[in-house]
């Protein structure tokens, strides 16, 4: 059994990078194991560059601090883009014997009233809860849940980018 630590205990990540590596390994049989990490970014990264180095940290510090075969990282972030706010997320994987895989989440345009309270500091989820009168979206389904009624669910959107980020385990020989 290989064991996959993810930097975070949020169980939308959890579950996704179980998902994911289920489906790009089938043969194989893993253990998940959330744990809490620093992430050494904003609790809301604003930026592409930022939110990238958020999921790097987040899987260096889980390999730092637990043994493992992979370790992911996750991390969730904004962009202003032509004056509107853009979600997204990063995912990074470090493998045991020194590989790296990345990937990012297809992006959305937040609404305009989600946006005002980002921009006035809120993280994404508690705006979204504010506005959707939810309590612990970013737990559940996210942002991307509420906009899509639940056509997009958070797990699956993340599932894709981790089995993108998959990709170097996947077709080693071309990495």
């Amino acid at each position: 059994m290989k064991r996959i630590i993810v930097g975070s205990t949020n169980p939308v990540k959890i579950n996704s990078t179980k998902l994911a590596f289920e489906t790009a390994f089938p043969e194989d049989e893993f253990e998940v194991e959330g744990v809490s990490v620093v992430s050494g970014v904003r609790d809301q990264p604003m930026s592409n560059d930022e939110t990238l180095l958020g999921a790097k940290n987040r899987a260096e510090n889980a390999k730092e601090k637990h043994d493992a075969d992979y370790w992911v990282g996750i991390e969730g972030g904004i962009e202003d883009h032509e004056d509107e706010l853009e979600a997204f997320a990063w995912m990074v994987i470090l493998s045991a014997d020194g590989g790296k895989g990345k990937s990012r989440t297809s992006s959305f345009v937040l609404p305009h009233e989600v946006s005002l309270l980002v921009r006035s500091g809120l993280e994404l989820g508690q705006a979204d809860d504010q506005v959707f009168n939810q309590s612990h979206s970013k737990q559940k389904n996210g942002a991307v849940g509420l906009l899509t009624n639940d056509i997009i669910d958070r797990s699956e959107y993340y599932k894709q980018a981790v089995i993108l980020a998959l990709v170097p385990f996947l077709k080693p020989e071309l990495y």
